[in-house]
């Protein structure tokens, strides 16, 4: 990603928080984009997958460990294989 995307969100408390997306990765034609606390978090990054929904991009948290790890394997190469 060239341009820095800032996006925020709401936590359960109803506080602002705010993530930099720091990939867009494609697998299958499926979207998904890895976001980081642009403060200081427990959390390194997150990883969300866009769905289509009523015409419109929502995104969800990728919970399930294999489709994480497929996301996880994707970014480790788009880094490591950049020139």
């Amino acid at each position: 990603m060239d341009e820095k995307m800032i996006m925020s969100f709401k936590d359960e408390d109803g506080n602002k928080v705010d993530f930099e997306a720091i990939a867009e990765i494609y697998i299958e034609e499926q979207k998904y984009l890895i976001l980081a606390p642009v403060e200081g978090s427990e959390e390194d990054a997150f990883v969300f997958r866009v769905d289509q929904e009523e015409g419109k991009e929502v995104l969800n948290l990728v919970e399930d460990d294999e489709e994480f790890l497929k996301v996880n394997k994707e970014y480790k190469n788009l880094l490591y294989n950049q020139e």
